[in-house]
């Protein structure tokens, strides 16, 4: 799928098919891809542990329930616990010197591994590792990243995925050995989409005018109509919820499974 339908194409799909096995290899497609993702410091930020449903313990599932998050979980064949590893900081002198070795950080942009050494670490970096709030602020931002990718790859492998809350870390601490330095973030759902892929039409979004400004902040981004409709063609913007029919979908969803309408 061209990218840009990928990323037009990615909704938030919540109806699986439960008796259908992701395929690990795909699984591996959206790790790689989040392991691709842009990363400051040359970071390894983003640590993810995942475990099919069926091997989930069951005390352990059922506190993963919350109350936007219920259906979902009997539903989605595989669960992905995505975290922070809080000891990002660490190595990152050495890592920044191996870009500067590669020349992906060159001298002609002020880089060079006496650089490194002598002022970025010691007055810019290390202050960031002793902050907790910086060090989760761009921890959050930076998995958000590597997530992003794996959602827009998941898409490209033709499954349904969504993120949810993740509740209750400590039960899934305790039950698969997760590391004390990594932070809960958010719980990814994967599977085949039981419902059609469209999820009933893409999700409402206001215009770039709203939320996009031009050269200061009293000028709003004027959209060219004519980008629009070339984006419209290739499927980035595609056509808004709800479809005619998505009442009648999620109804018919619903008594397959028993559930209220």
């Amino acid at each position: 799928m061209e990218f840009k339908r990928v990323v037009g194409t990615r909704r938030s799909v919540r109806w699986l098919k439960p008796w259908r096995p992701v395929e690990r290899e795909k699984i591996q497609v959206m790790l790689e891809a989040a392991n691709r993702a842009s990363r400051s410091m040359n970071a390894d930020y983003p640590r993810a542990l995942v475990v099919n449903r069926d091997d989930i313990p069951e005390e352990v599932r059922e506190t993963l329930y919350n109350p936007t998050t219920s259906v979902e979980l009997d539903l989605a064949p595989t669960y992905i616990f995505w975290y922070i590893d809080m000891n990002y900081a660490q190595g990152a002198p050495d890592r920044l010197k191996e870009l500067v070795k590669q020349h992906a950080l060159s001298p002609s942009h002020g880089w060079s591994e006496s650089y490194v050494d002598k002022f970025l670490w010691p007055q810019v970096l290390k202050p960031i590792a002793e902050n907790p709030a910086i060090l989760m602020f761009m921890g959050a931002t930076e998995v958000g990243i590597a997530i992003c990718n794996a959602l827009n790859a998941a898409v490209d492998e033709g499954l349904g995925t969504c993120l949810h809350a993740f509740t209750a870390p400590e039960k899934v601490k305790q039950a698969f050995n997760v590391p004390d330095s990594w932070f809960p973030v958010w719980l990814q759902l994967v599977g085949y989409p039981l419902e059609e892929p469209e999820a009933g039409g893409q999700r409402p979004r206001k215009s770039l005018s709203y939320m996009f400004f031009e050269g200061n902040c009293d000028t709003p981004w004027k959209e060219d109509e004519k980008v629009t409709e070339k984006l419209k063609e290739e499927g980035l913007i595609q056509t808004p919820g709800p479809f005619p029919y998505r009442e009648q979908e999620v109804r018919m969803l619903s008594r397959m499974f028993g559930l209220p309408e």
